[in-house]
Formats: structure tokens, sequence, C-alpha cells
């Protein structure tokens, strides 16, 4: 008699696990909705919660403060993409620009508004902080190759070279300033990408 008791103990406990984590990205994606397309200020707790069918209450448990929230929510929407980018074989700098515009196109407006908030909230500036660092090593790690053998300070400003061709702000002035298709805003970036082999 005791094993079907367990049986039923251990799927009970499942389904309450599975639960659980329904709730968990129900919030998240509130959340980031909310983060996304609102000044950080608006955003109230509240609100999230309405959104995702849950009690304030639940949301506090889950994440803590607000800025706990919002930090979780960023790694929720924008963790994926950098397991998305570390796809790209490492030299191959028609496929990096490819994912890190895939990358870019989907989250790239939402991360615009939050940097534009990063200096007044210090939740966004540390993550963007992070951003930044990660966006660096992929870098740095991606374009190996065309790093070379230099060292010292012509090392540092090709890599440096390779950052900025590759930052969200040259996304943002070739798509949503220039207008250009992302066909060729990605020659546009590969181009200046290649270029750097041959900066000093």
């Amino acid at each position: 008699m005791a094993e079907p008791r367990t049986g039923k103990r251990r799927y009970r406990m499942a389904a309450r696990a599975d639960a659980a984590a329904a709730t968990r990205e129900r919030i998240l994606a509130a959340a980031w909705r909310h983060f996304a397309d609102d000044p950080y200020e608006r955003v109230r707790l509240s609100d999230v919660a309405a959104a995702a069918g849950v009690s304030v209450q639940t949301v506090h448990s889950g994440f803590g403060t607000k800025d706990q929230l919002f930090v979780a929510a960023w790694i929720w929407a924008i963790g994926p993409e950098g397991a998305r980018r570390d796809q790209a074989p490492v030299g191959d700098v028609r496929k990096a620009i490819r994912l890190l515009y895939d990358s870019y196109e989907l989250q790239g407006d939402a991360t615009l508004r939050l940097l534009a908030e990063e200096d007044r909230i210090p939740a966004i500036r540390a993550m963007t902080n992070a951003g930044r660092a990660w966006h660096r090593s992929w870098v740095e790690r991606t374009f190996a190759p065309l790093l070379g053998r230099s060292r010292g300070a012509a090392r540092e400003r090709r890599l440096v070279t390779l950052v900025v061709a590759t930052d969200i702000l040259v996304w943002k002035l070739l798509r949503r300033e220039m207008g250009l298709d992302r066909a060729a805003a990605e020659r546009i970036v590969a181009g200046m990408v290649t270029a750097a082999k041959g900066s000093s």
C-alpha cells in the first residue's frame, strides 16, 4: 500500500513543481514586457502581477524587490541571446554578425530603451555594465583570428575597433536611423570587422 501512495505523492510534487515553474515564467515574461516598454519608475509590481495572473505577494515571494525582479527578468530575456551568439564558429565573421544581429533584431529596441535609463537606475546600470563586459569577451573569443599575434596597445586598439563595430549602437545607427535593410547593415559591419585585421 505504501508504494501507490508514494507514487501519488511524487506525482503531486512534480505537478506542483511544474505549476511553480510555469508561474515563474509568466511573471518573468510579464516583467520583461513592462521593463522593456515602460520607464522604470512607472513599472509597478501590481501591474506585473496582474499581467501574470498572480498576486503581488507571489511576485514578492518569488523575486523580492523590484530591482531584483528586473535583474531576474533581464537574465531571463537577455541570457539566451548569449547562448545564441556563442554558436558562431571562431573566425566566421559573417555567421557571427548574422547571429549577433538575430539578437539585436529581437531585443535591440528594448535594450536601447533601458540603456537610456542606466544613469538613473543602478539595477539597470549593473546589467548593462555586465552586458558590455560580456560583449567584449565574446568579441575577443569570436574574432580571435583577427587579433592575430598583436600584443599590448596594438592588440587593444584592434580589439576596441571590433567591439565598437559590433556594438548595439552601430546596429541602431544602421537599422533605425539610416533605415538600411538588415542584409546591407550586416555587410557593412562585416566589412568593418574584416578591415580591423589590417589596423595597427
